[in-house]
């Protein structure tokens, strides 16, 4: 089998190749550089996104294109110009994403976009499905629907699509959850916010090995909502890292200073939605980290000061 990943080289990209060479593909990492890139065993890169770039030149049989380009959403505070650049960068790869695949002699059997949870609406008292049609608002909402929109354009040309709707991702080396904890870390851990805002988690590992179910199993289509089936609430979240990490939980950071400190981007961390992966789950998907507890134990297993 042969994988082609845009976002190869980032938090999860890098996570997703090592899983994809354990089970016996080849991968081909889409890259604006590659005269620093070393390739190795079953690795290629492959230049794209740029004047001299002809990706379509050396992806021929490609069986799965996985699409995790764009620019961090927690990379630094929401401005006009930085707000600007998480969408353009979505779109645009997105867009070279549909225009290979199109323009090669043998299509690829999927495209599995990424995409997130944050298309859904904030709610402490509802729980969305794929099947649930209400979107948010805001800059998050209009990001994923526009990136969804560019995506879709793939299942127009004949190839099947999915849209891995990804939850707050759990991994000790990037990602939200070094961020959280850092104030345990440091003795300052406590409430965020009311606390009751809904955290729909998955570990790092689940979402790489979701990734290639979704590309192995031919069923799948469509959005398909990545986060484990036990979602929690921020405290309880927050309760639990303490736990793990023999810290106290016991600070109260108050919304309006988060507000205040980060602005439009704390709504990562403020507001939330209870979210299922019910297509996951009904084709048999199996997590290997369903609760809490145990994502972060594993997390920081062997942790010298946790």
């Amino acid at each position: 089998m042969k994988a082609a990943i845009a976002g190869g080289t980032g938090f999860i990209g890098k996570e997703l190749t090592a899983e994809l060479i354990q089970n016996g593909y080849d991968v081909y990492i889409l890259t604006r550089n590659t005269d620093n890139k070393k390739e190795r065993d079953h690795i290629h890169y492959v230049k794209w996104l740029s004047d001299d770039a002809k990706p379509e030149h050396e992806l021929h049989d490609i069986d799965v294109f996985i699409n995790l380009a764009g620019e961090s959403l927690s990379s630094g505070r929401w401005t006009e110009k930085r707000k600007k650049r998480i969408l353009d960068s979505r779109i645009t790869s997105t867009r070279e994403i549909i225009r290979i695949m199109t323009s090669l002699p043998q299509k690829p059997d999927v495209l599995i976009n990424a995409s997130a949870i944050g298309i859904y609406p904030i709610s402490d008292t509802e729980t969305f499905k794929e099947t649930s049609n209400a979107l948010g608002q805001g800059f998050l909402t209009h990001t994923v629907n526009l990136w969804e929109e560019e995506a879709i354009q793939a299942d127009k040309a004949g190839i099947r699509t999915v849209l891995t709707r990804f939850g707050i991702i759990l991994g000790t080396e990037d990602g939200a959850l070094p961020r959280m904890a850092m104030p345990y870390k440091l003795f300052a851990g406590g409430k965020i916010g009311t606390g009751r805002q809904w955290m729909s988690w998955v570990h790092v590992n689940d979402v790489v090995r979701a990734i290639r179910f979704a590309g192995e199993y031919e069923s799948l289509q469509g959005p398909v909502n990545v986060t484990a089936p036990n979602p929690v609430c921020m405290n309880d979240l927050g309760k639990t890292l303490a736990k793990v990490l023999g810290r106290p939980h016991w600070l109260f950071i108050p919304a309006p200073a988060l507000r205040a400190g980060l602005g439009e981007m704390s709504t990562l961390i403020l507001d939330g939605q209870k979210v299922m992966p019910e297509k996951l789950l009904q084709s048999g998907f199996q997590f290997n980290y369903p609760l809490i507890r145990g994502a972060l134990d594993d997390l920081y297993k062997g942790s010298v000061d946790k």
